[in-house]
């Protein structure tokens, strides 16, 4: 659970994530039993600015695009028992995706008149199969972590979405003397129905994966880079320590879609002039106090264009 507000001055842009969620991942991560969820329903109504949003300011912010994604989620989870380093967890969900216009109504096209579902009617649902598994490994010096996810949608009924996608992440922590290196070097999604190793099926525009934003390229509105099937990314940040509560960050983000924009329905990020590809670096500030951790990073994008992001996370209870 968590809350983001983002505010625009002149040509600079905080943005504010708080975090609530960051005390819960231990317990989550190594469960010491096997246990079954209770049926979960969850419904929530976001823009869908990731996709459809149309890139400004230099790609340094996304306006709307007015698609707005209403999401109802009915499903199970299963964690799995967890050995000292791996940890699994399945679930089953039925998804119901229902496109609004920004007036609240049902619309089934964009601005400019492409469909915006798989099915062409007003929403689409699915079944959707998830299987995550996560390594972890950790030490004074250095940590690793492996993260493997395959979603499959099932054709249970017969309008239910078949797709299969998958997404892999690397990252690794190291200590250098005073500082701390960390890379996110691997993080591979791919939703290819032309690639049989990777995905085959339906698929509808806003299951594309929206490149661009805090947490994925630095420097960039969310999804301004672009919106594909696929995409690759890798991050590297050096933290290191200026006095006892507060330490200093260099960073680079780098992301493409590896040209699979155009594999999706009506190409989005072609028809909004998104480039595909994107590269932020910056510095930043990491304040840690008992009250929690506070960040803010200022990021510079291909174009010049300048942002500056403000995060809260690890709040204390």
């Amino acid at each position: 659970m968590g809350a983001q507000k983002s505010i625009h001055a002149g040509k600079a842009k905080i943005d504010v994530n708080v975090d609530f969620t960051h005390k819960l991942c231990a317990s989550m991560m190594l469960p010491s039993l096997r246990n079954t969820g209770s049926p979960l329903s969850l419904h929530s109504l976001s823009p869908e600015i990731g996709v459809h949003g149309l890139p400004v300011d230099n790609f340094s912010r996304s306006g709307s695009g007015g698609v707005n994604l209403s999401r109802l989620s009915v499903g199970l989870d299963i964690n799995e028992p967890a050995s000292s380093k791996w940890s699994s967890t399945t679930s089953i969900k039925f998804e119901n995706f229902r496109l609004l216009s920004d007036d609240g109504c049902s619309i089934t096209r964009d601005l400019d008149g492409f469909p915006i579902t798989c099915s062409g009617k007003a929403h689409d649902s699915m079944i959707v199969l998830k299987q995550e598994s996560q390594y972890a490994k950790a030490n004074d010096r250095c940590f690793s972590r492996f993260t493997m996810q395959i979603e499959q949608g099932i054709p249970v009924l017969s309008k239910c979405l078949i797709f299969n996608r998958f997404k892999f992440v690397a990252s690794k922590g190291i200590k250098l003397g005073p500082a701390f290196l960390l890379t996110r070097q691997v993080m591979l999604q791919l939703s290819f129905p032309s690639f049989p190793l990777s995905s085959i099926g339906d698929m509808a525009p806003y299951q594309a994966f929206a490149i661009g934003g805090l947490g994925i390229v630095r420097g960039y509105g969310v999804g301004a880079v672009g919106s594909g099937r696929s995409c690759l990314v890798a991050n590297t940040e050096v933290t290191f320590p200026l006095c006892k509560m507060l330490e200093g960050s260099v960073f680079l983000d780098r992301r493409t879609d590896l040209g699979s924009s155009r594999l999706v329905p009506g190409n989005p990020a072609l028809r909004q002039g998104k480039p595909g590809s994107g590269v932020g670096l910056g510095y930043g500030l990491r304040f840690k106090s008992p009250l929690g951790h506070f960040q803010v990073d200022y990021a510079i994008n291909a174009f010049q264009q300048k942002s500056l992001y403000f995060g809260i996370t690890n709040l204390a209870s």
